[in-house]
């Protein structure tokens, strides 16, 4: 299989939802990542330390389950097209009132709100496009999707990259313009997503509800109390996911000019290379997925991560650090890119839109405390070097992703066209 293949099996319907929704998250991450690469600008203007200004990447993940669960209520009752939309208008607001925070305060409030946005996205947004797709192929979808929020973190360092003269953390508008730059390109996507077609399942759904008027007024959220234990489950696994992907992205611009001294050109270069192993990585751990299962592809990702550490964390050089990143990204977006079709496989077909972003922003919740707990390890007992504690990260939370993992179930091939 190439890998134009699955990508010329899809109608024009089923392009246009796709590309909508992976842009959707690709946006939305990048408005999520221009905060990593601004935070020591951030913790100058603001006069706070650099662990203070990890609190808004704190606050932006704590609040993410709230907006899984809103939007993916109203994904469920009104559609995932119409409510795919309000989220975009939504991150963009927020991303915008974020560059005219006149205090560290207001600056918080934003990104909590920004949070909520960015909750809701990634659920709605999965489950129009994979409800949306043929059965053949999910797991290359499903990693390529995934990887829109490389896509994402991959903008935010060319955008970092082509506004140099933004880097001083001197100026009262560097970081500042880089937000409003943000905010432009996700109010663009509207356009598209006038033009995509409702999720089949849902309209479907939708059409079987009137025959049936006492389910249709079930609220979807007391409907997901009754699968309870497998979304214990399966926040559980994406706590270590969560743990897995932030734990090795949020501190490693911080990590590049901190303790190597790179900043500028070398520094997006990192960040880019870095990125574009995480999209490789995604999509041929999603393919590989669908040949020897979500599991197996996960556990082997996750696996081949720590033997990268070296490279990673402890070269001397930029290249031999760009080469590690392209290494280490490749095996951790490797396991993300088996995650939105083995999370939408394993969930209750009549609350797709909400069962896995609330699992997904739960465990950000459960992990949202990483970057903070980085930042202040780095600070007491390794004299402000990030080095070790990315080491020391990535090694315990692989191995918490290989046992969760392998104790867990899969629905590899689970029927997603139907609620």
């Amino acid at each position: 299989m190439t890998v134009l293949q699955p990508l010329r099996s899809l109608n024009s319907a089923q392009r246009r939802a796709y590309t909508a929704c992976f842009l959707g998250w690709t946006l939305d991450a990048f408005d999520f990542f221009l905060l990593t690469f601004c935070l020591d600008a951030i913790a100058a203007t603001f006069h706070v330390s650099l662990a203070t200004a990890a609190k808004a990447i704190f606050w932006t993940l704590l609040m993410r389950p709230v907006g899984a669960l809103v939007f993916g209520a109203l994904a469920e009752k009104f559609g995932r097209r119409p409510t795919l939309m309000l989220n975009v208008v939504s991150y963009s607001v927020f991303v915008m009132a974020s560059a005219f925070a006149p205090t560290f305060g207001w600056f918080l409030a934003m990104r909590a709100l920004f949070g909520v946005a960015m909750g809701g996205e990634w659920g709605v947004g999965a489950a129009l496009a994979l409800e949306s797709l043929p059965a053949e192929g999910r797991g290359f979808f499903s990693g390529l999707l995934q990887e829109g929020y490389v896509m994402g973190s991959m903008l935010a360092a060319l955008v970092y990259l082509l506004f140099p003269y933004l880097h001083g953390t001197g100026m009262f508008t560097a970081w500042r313009v880089l937000f409003l730059i943000g905010a432009v390109p996700s109010l663009l996507l509207l356009l598209l997503l006038r033009k995509v077609d409702e999720s089949p399942a849902w309209l479907a759904q939708r059409q079987a509800a009137k025959l049936k008027a006492k389910e249709a007024k079930r609220s979807r959220v007391v409907e997901v109390l009754k699968y309870l234990p497998s979304l214990l489950a399966l926040t559980v696994l994406m706590t270590a996911f969560m743990a897995f992907s932030h734990g090795t992205q949020d501190l490693y611009p911080t990590f590049l000019k901190v303790d190597h001294g790179i900043r500028g050109v070398a520094l997006s270069t990192i960040a880019i290379v870095g990125n574009v192993g995480a999209v490789f990585g995604g999509i041929w751990f999603g393919s590989y997925s669908e040949r020897v299962g979500r599991r197996r592809a996960i556990i082997t990702a996750a696996l081949l991560s720590i033997p990268m550490i070296p490279l990673w964390a402890w070269s001397h050089t930029a290249v031999m650090l760009a080469v590690g990143g392209f290494l280490m990204q490749f095996m951790v977006q490797g396991a993300w890119g088996v995650i939105p079709v083995h999370l939408n496989e394993m969930s209750p077909p009549a609350v797709r839109a909400i069962f896995p972003g609330l699992a997904y922003q739960l465990g950000n919740v459960l992990s949202s405390r990483n970057s903070v707990l980085q930042a202040a390890a780095a600070t007491k007992y390794f004299g402000g070097r990030f080095a070790p504690v990315l080491a020391i990260t990535v090694v315990i939370v692989a191995v918490i992703v290989v046992v969760v993992t392998a104790l867990g179930r899969e629905a590899k091939g689970a029927d997603l066209s139907t609620l």
